[in-house]
Order: structure tokens, then sequence, then C-alpha cells
């Protein structure tokens, strides 16, 4: 039973960190910020509706309107779908094709964050001239200023400085001399003759109630 409130914790921490890795560090909500604010830059190649060029960059633009770098494959599941996702051959014709717009000045394949990840890309503007002097928009005035209110509200955040509640080592603590007493209870319960259901129930649900929140106020800390 103790390692089953353990294993709870730790799927919570997991979870809570998970969602902090997501949020973009500092240089690249600045790189955003560029793209966001960058002109309308030249390119070498077409950007005609319908081509894997256009839809790739449609993509990346809509992962980075919601302040997110895509890796391929979330590239290729958004533009093509889960099955062409877990195609090899497609995803090499797709990171080939990338390659190429890197070239060209429309992406910029960023450093992976760990060796074993994959290679995130990122659109350099949200307008481009092709080669055939079309103007190519991959993102509305609307939508720019939405993700640039994104993005300025969580820089904000970033630069506030932590209000984290001074008390929270004594709330720790606390959760974990009442967990553990519920533990006791719990292991007192079962070793008796004849088991008290109400104490049991008490103690059971007290520790699962204590689980909760510690795993909440180890991962605020």
């Amino acid at each position: 039973m103790q390692s089953f409130f353990i294993f709870f914790q730790l799927k919570l921490l997991k979870r809570r960190q998970m969602m902090s890795r997501t949020k973009p560090t500092s240089f690249e909500m600045l790189f955003l910020q560029e793209v966001l604010s960058a002109e309308c830059k030249k390119s070498n190649i077409r950007l005609r509706e319908g081509e894997y060029q256009y839809g790739l960059a449609k993509s990346i633009m809509a992962f980075q309107l919601n302040l997110h770098f895509p890796n391929v494959k979330d590239i290729i599941k958004k533009a093509y779908g889960e099955e062409e996702a877990s195609d090899i051959h497609f995803i090499r014709k797709i990171q080939t094709i990338l390659k190429k717009m890197e070239k060209s000045n429309i992406v910029r394949i960023l450093p992976k964050k760990k060796p074993w990840e994959l290679q995130r890309y990122a659109v350099l503007s949200c307008k481009f001239q092709d080669v055939d002097k079309n103007l190519v928009v991959l993102a509305t005035d609307q939508q720019i200023l939405q993700a640039q209110d994104r993005l300025n509200n969580l820089l904000i955040n970033r630069k506030a400085p932590t209000t984290r509640p001074t008390n929270i080592k004594i709330k720790i603590f606390m959760l974990v001399f009442a967990l553990l007493a519920s533990y006791a209870g719990i292991i007192w319960a079962l070793v008796q003759p004849i088991i008290d259901p109400i104490i049991f129930v008490f103690a059971f649900s007290s520790a699962v109630m204590c689980s909760i929140l510690l795993g909440k106020a180890l991962s605020e800390k």
C-alpha cells in the first residue's frame, strides 16, 4: 500500500515536470519575439499552397503561435495525420525538405535539448516573398497580436519575483507526519484481531488525502 502512494506521488511530480518542460526557455522567448516582429523575408523557393513547403511552414507557425517549437513528428502529425507521422520513410522525406527550407532561409533547425530527442524547427517570419515574388502570409495580424500577448504575459511572469509561501517546508513536514501517522493507523487496524472498519477507512482516507496534498506541495517547492 505504501508503494502505491509513493508511485502516485512520483507520477504527479513527473506530470508537473513534463508540463514545465513545455515552456520556452529565455532564449526561445527572445527568438519568438524576433519571429513575431520580423518583416517579410525573401526566399528562393516556392511556397505555393498545396505543396510540401507551404504546408510544413504553416504547421510550424501554428505551433509557434502557441509558443512551442515542434519536432518533425509533431509537424507531420499536424499537417498530414497520425499515420504519416509513424512512417519512417515519410519522416526522412520531410526532414530532407525541411533541410532545403533551412538553406532557403525559411526555417531554422534548433539544437536538441537532449541527445535522444528529435530536432525541433522554427519558421523565421510570419510573412515571406517566395521565388515567384508571391507574398505568403503564415499568420494573420490578429493571430500575431494574440501570440505576442501570450509571450509578453509569460515574460512578465518569469521576471516577476517568486512568491512561494515561506512556510512551504513546514507544510511538507506536517503532511509527511500526517501521512506516516495514517500509515501507522492502517497497520495498527490490520494487525488487530478484529479490524475496526471505521478506524481503517478513516486512516486510509487520510493517507490518500495526505498523499495527494504532499505530491502537490512537493511539485510547488
